[in-house]
């Protein structure tokens, strides 16, 4: 017999759907009161927000006879009609926050608009209305939250440990904190205040308050705009990196999301940039026509889907690449050695999918030569980072915004050659810093960026062979032939049947050795059904191999002529600031660091 389940029953599944542990209550009266206007919020919590929450905020508030209806499902104010939804602006809007908490936990509800004189108190136990009195209070809205799942015992035997769960309401408010920078907040556990924001609308402020461990030397601001997109935040330099993606962390239209589509673009962004496993700090903040993203695709509004994905990730990787081409992103030699000992080969970058360089296409030269470089780490071995935090405090007088966003791109034609030492570091100033440009991963860098111009072209190089290569394949591999000849055809192969299972190549690519080729071709082929990447995986070792070996090495002796053209051809480069392995092609030492080892200031 189907039967219409009785409210309370009802209540309890939709607040499953909503609420899994402490920080989806934290979540949804933290957004509640964003979206009331709020310029001060302040959550608090014990034994991990199982026994007690409260989040207190001086918003606009809810009026006294609206009290009650706040707490039905589906009663809301942010939305009226269908058609609402393809615009959403608010961080909350279905109307099930406030039912899904009462439903199980006992809930106090205090709160007071401008307009009133006394304020409401509103106390509910299990979806049930104990109390609803006036009370004297100050505006906005203050919801106490205590004794989750009292009503629901299966449910606690899934919560994580009081320290688990605090760790989870931690992250989302100093994600909130960052996200509302105009907003001040506040956060205690346990009685004690783990920060407080000042909502001065400074980000790098809020960021340092908030993460403590986060490098502010080599944190580097991200403001580009394009059509109806906007980013901005800040983001690590090179020499500072995680082994872990946890300290990137996405905001679009003020809601923190996770995104592969904005992971995408970050990755691309950095492409070249960074060692294989090395992942860099971001916090980035995206604002979009709310008509091209949904937000309604999952009950917790983590997640969001946009409607170009593909343009999102173009427009936030050039806005990194724009970020990381400017002066302040140059990697400092003070913070140089946490990333070069993880070296990487050729055979680990297939992932990394080169960009088109059809707008540089200078012909470089290249000269072959020994392949010995000299670790840096000999040069700089007895340097010390000799400048502490200038933001040691978390909580405290307001911290000077000393890295206000100035995106100055990196200008090489400042730099003024001094020498070289070791026959393989070229020295150079300019106003306030010291280089040292690494010759050999210069070089590859240029020969990389030749050959890779070469590869996109539309009219490929290719070299006829004095005797055709023959390969023999299986009747299934030549039977779906139609698969890889046409894409072997435009990556600079001139091949063609030449019997049953027999193939004649006439003609490959220019930078390419004959045994290369054919290893090439039979990987290519072999593996043409398992990766759809493979072209590039293959095309990009072979690429990074050459330009290594072409390259000019350490301890090659360069003249001035060849010095200052080696410099000129690197500012010509997409990226100049790495080679194709992921190593910084120079490096700098600050006029500040510099005396500070010499105890001049």
């Amino acid at each position: 017999m189907i039967k219409v389940l009785e409210k309370n029953v009802a209540d309890k599944i939709a607040a499953g759907e909503v609420i899994e542990r402490p920080i989806s209550i934290v979540k949804e009266l933290v957004e509640n009161a964003v979206d009331a206007g709020a310029d001060s919020i302040v959550v608090e919590i014990k034994n991990g927000g199982k026994s007690y929450i409260r989040v207190t905020d001086n918003g606009c508030g809810i009026p006294c006879e609206e009290a009650e209806t706040a707490f039905l499902r589906h009663a809301t104010s942010k939305i009226e009609t269908a058609m609402d939804l393809n615009s959403i602006e608010t961080l909350g809007f279905r109307g099930e926050a406030l039912a899904s908490v009462a439903a199980v936990t006992r809930t106090e509800l205090i709160t007071k608009t401008t307009d009133n004189k006394t304020g409401t108190r509103l106390v509910i136990h299990g979806g049930m209305v104990i109390a609803n009195e006036q009370t004297g209070c100050p505006d906005g809205t203050t919801i106490v939250v205590t004794d989750l799942f009292y009503n629901t015992p299966a449910r606690l035997k899934f919560m994580k440990t009081d320290s688990a769960e605090s760790g989870l309401v931690i992250d989302f408010v100093s994600q909130m904190a960052l996200a509302y920078k105009n907003i001040k907040f506040r956060l205690i556990n346990n009685g004690r205040i783990l920060f407080s924001t000042l909502g001065d609308g400074n980000r790098l402020n809020t960021i340092l308050r908030v993460y403590s461990d986060v490098d502010a030397r080599n944190m580097v601001p991200l403001d580009f705009r394009e059509g109806g997109l906007y980013a901005e935040g800040y983001i690590s330099t090179p020499a500072f990196s995680k082994t872990t993606r946890s300290s990137q962390i996405y905001f679009v239209n003020g809601r923190v999301v996770s995104s592969k589509v904005i992971e995408r673009g970050v990755s691309d962004g950095y492409k070249e940039r960074l060692f294989e496993g090395r992942y860099p700090v971001v916090y980035l903040f995206l604002q979009v026509d709310p008509h091209t993203i949904d937000v309604n695709i999952h009950p917790n509004k983590r997640e969001v889907r946009f409607d170009e994905e593909a343009l999102i990730i173009n427009f936030i990787s050039r806005a990194i690449k724009k970020s990381l081409s400017t002066k302040d992103a140059v990697v400092d030699a003070g913070n140089i050695f946490k990333d070069m000992d993880r070296r990487i080969s050729p055979s680990k970058v297939y992932e990394r999918v080169f960009e088109p360089f059809r707008e540089k296409t200078e012909e470089y030269a290249c000269e072959k030569t020994d392949e010995k470089q000299v670790d840096i780490k000999q040069l700089l071995s007895t340097i010390k980072n000799p400048v502490s935090s200038p933001f040691p405090e978390p909580i405290g007088e307001p911290v000077l915004d000393i890295y206000r966003p100035q995106l100055k791109p990196f200008d090489f034609s400042e730099l003024q050659v001094t020498g070289v030492i070791f026959d393989t570091y070229i020295t150079a100033v300019d106003g306030h810093n010291f280089y040292l440009i690494d010759q050999h991963a210069a070089h590859e860098r240029i020969f990389y960026e030749r050959l890779v111009g070469e590869y996109e072209s539309a009219v490929k190089e290719r070299q006829p062979l004095l005797m055709p290569l023959i390969i023999n394949l299986s009747l299934a591999v030549s039977e779906n032939r139609f698969d890889w000849l046409d894409a072997l055809s435009k990556m600079g192969f001139t091949i063609e049947e030449f019997g049953p299972g027999t193939f004649r190549i006439t003609e490959i690519p220019m930078f390419m050795e004959m045994s290369e080729a054919e290893d090439f071709i039979n990987e290519f082929i072999e593996n043409i059904n398992n990766s759809t990447d493979l072209s590039n995986r293959i095309v990009i070792d072979k690429l990074i191999m050459m330009s290594c070996k072409a390259a000019v090495k350490a301890n090659d002796k360069l003249n001035s002529e060849e010095i200052n053209a080696l410099i000129k051809d690197l500012s010509c480069c997409v990226n100049p600031f790495s080679c194709p392995h992921g190593r910084p092609t120079f490096i700098k030492l600050t006029r500040y660091e510099i005396e500070k080892m010499f105890k001049r200031v």
